[in-house]
């Protein structure tokens, strides 16, 4: 296994260290000032938990492309392990009250359409690229998810409640690249599917997947 499957590995297995720290009663380990915001320490160091993992995405990525190392694994498992990474801190978020839950089910119901898309892909051999829309999402949820767990750090002090304005970026994000990726997908199948003088559409190659597993 190369570097950035580890990597991507690695992620997967601080998701669960992530749940345990949050889990945790929020004041089991204190409380500390950082500019202006009170913080519990438990939710401090599962933010930092949640930034390395996410730094593990840029990182893992970076050094596959950099050094030819991309493999059949990483195309599969590192955006899996994205989703996971990101999904379950959003569910957190809802148990601790720190994001509405309509807006975490819409996000999560993106997430595993987008998935489900992808996987029809997968099985062709085929990897569709992510367009800007999707690495806009990507950042600005992870952002939210940082400033969300640490009460706004300094932005709170001075009246601007950065947490909330991410969450409704990505949310707008989300579904914008979540309609950019069936659009570029379904243009992808026909084009693809013309050369074979086959005229599906999307929603036919859907159901052909689900029901013969043949596409």
């Amino acid at each position: 296994m190369n570097l950035p499957n580890k990597l991507t590995v690695l992620r997967i297995f601080m998701i669960p260290v992530f749940i345990i720290l949050m889990c945790l009663p929020s004041e089991a380990l204190g409380v500390m000032s950082l500019v202006g915001s009170q913080i519990s320490v438990v939710h401090f160091l599962a933010m930092i938990i949640f930034a390395v993992a996410s730094f593990t995405d840029y990182l893992d990525g970076y050094l596959a492309r950099k050094y030819k190392l991309v493999t059949n694994f990483g195309k599969f498992a590192d955006p899996l392990a994205d989703k996971m990474l990101v999904m379950t801190a959003f569910i957190m978020l809802v148990s601790f009250n720190l994001a509405p839950a309509w807006v975490v089910s819409i996000i999560v119901c993106r997430e595993l359409a987008v998935t489900g898309l992808r996987l029809l892909l997968v099985t062709d051999g085929e990897v569709m690229a992510a367009a800007w829309p999707g690495k806009v999402k990507t950042a600005t949820q992870m952002l939210a998810i940082i400033f969300l767990l640490t009460d706004d750090l300094f932005f709170k002090a001075i009246g601007i409640p950065i947490g909330q304005i991410l969450l409704y970026s990505c949310l707008v994000f989300t579904i914008y690249s979540g309609l950019d990726y069936f659009v570029r997908i379904d243009m992808y199948l026909r084009i693809h599917l013309l050369k074979q003088n086959n005229k599906r559409s999307l929603k036919q190659l859907f159901w052909a997947f689900i029901f013969t597993k043949e596409c």
